[in-house]
């Protein structure tokens, strides 16, 4: 799955916090061993260097001809270094695919080369958080980011291809767009906004990245927002407020398969428990060909292996709920099948 990933039009990527007691533990004897080398460094007059502290989960969404695939990673690592080392795996012919992330430096890969965009939604709810304080400036940027949302909906009821809408974008959204920036550039030149107060901020936030807050205008296939990897994140956040932490780094690294696996069934339209279940059946012939056994074509795999069986094979349950009621009657899958 991070194969394929890696081949994705456009990335989204971002991370939130987690607990791993196993790195919790190695990072209470690296700071003794960061303090003992700080005295020793100091008496020799040479700065010290300390390691990363953080532990986070981070969230890589790949989209590629309609299909997405959801990949998490838990451990030390920022959501660009994840992404980094998915990227590697990216064929050599293919350009730098889209990122979509929000404007935090650690999440861009520092090796590889993206195309970047940043995520509209995160710069509106920077007015929507100071609306009470500034609502007739509030409402103005928010009516225009409306318009823009407005057309991406209507782009989307339409099934315009990525060049189409690129050009409906441009026609019906750039205007708008284009008032908003010159707007936004006049608060600051009449001095009619105050730069260090809250309104300052979301609108130096917008001039400062609008050319990859815009990308929408420039790059067929260019989202709006960030808001797919966003909600992909709930589950590891869902999962951080149940279970609070991870044991082992190992359990981690179970988990955020699992988690994997899941989700890109949920994006896939595919039955989470159902593929699971059949990847246990199947096991062997996962080991042998997993590209025949992804969450998108597993179904066409089984309907395959159902034209070689045999009558008898046949006859098996394949299907959880048939178990289940064979369970319910009594009955055994060795019963069912004499």
């Amino acid at each position: 799955m991070i194969r394929q990933a890696a081949q994705g039009e456009v990335v989204y990527n971002d991370d939130t916090t987690v607990k791993i007691l196993e790195r919790m533990g190695f990072r209470a004897q690296q700071a003794a061993q960061n303090a003992s080398l700080e005295v020793h460094q100091q008496e020799n007059g040479r700065p010290n260097t300390s390691e990363r502290k953080g532990t986070f989960t981070s969230g890589v969404i790949s989209a590629r001809d309609g299909r997405r695939i959801a990949l998490f990673f838990s451990g030390g690592r920022h959501a660009g270094e994840n992404l980094q080392e998915v990227l590697r795996h990216r064929a050599a012919e293919l350009g730098p695919p889209i990122q979509m992330c929000d404007a935090l430096s650690r999440n861009v890969p520092r090796e590889l080369e993206t195309i970047l965009a940043h995520c509209l939604a995160h710069a509106r709810r920077q007015f929507v958080d100071v609306h009470d304080r500034f609502p007739d400036e509030c409402r103005y940027v928010l009516e225009a980011l409306q318009v823009i949302y407005h057309n991406d909906a209507q782009a989307r009821e339409r099934k315009l291809s990525p060049e189409e809408r690129l050009v409906f974008h441009q026609a019906e959204s750039g205007p708008t767009m284009e008032r908003l920036h010159v707007w936004l550039k006049r608060q600051f030149d009449e001095r009619l906004v105050e730069p260090n107060s809250g309104l300052g901020a979301a609108i130096n936030y917008l001039c400062k990245h609008w050319r990859q807050l815009t990308l929408f205008l420039q790059k067929a296939g260019a989202p709006l927002d960030n808001n797919v990897c966003e909600r992909a994140l709930k589950k590891a956040i869902l999962h951080r407020k149940d279970s609070l932490f991870y044991k082992t780094q190992n359990g981690a690294d179970a988990g955020d398969l699992y988690m994997s696996l899941i989700h890109t069934c949920e994006l896939c339209g595919a039955s989470p428990f159902d593929y699971l279940t059949y990847l246990q059946r199947h096991a062997d012939a996962v080991a042998a060909t997993p590209r025949h056994w992804l969450p998108w074509n597993y179904r066409k795999t089984l309907e395959a292996i159902k034209h070689v069986q045999t009558p008898i094979e046949q006859s098996r349950p394949e299907d959880p709920g048939c178990t289940q009621a064979a369970q319910g009657t009594g009955e055994t899958d060795e019963r069912r099948t004499a």
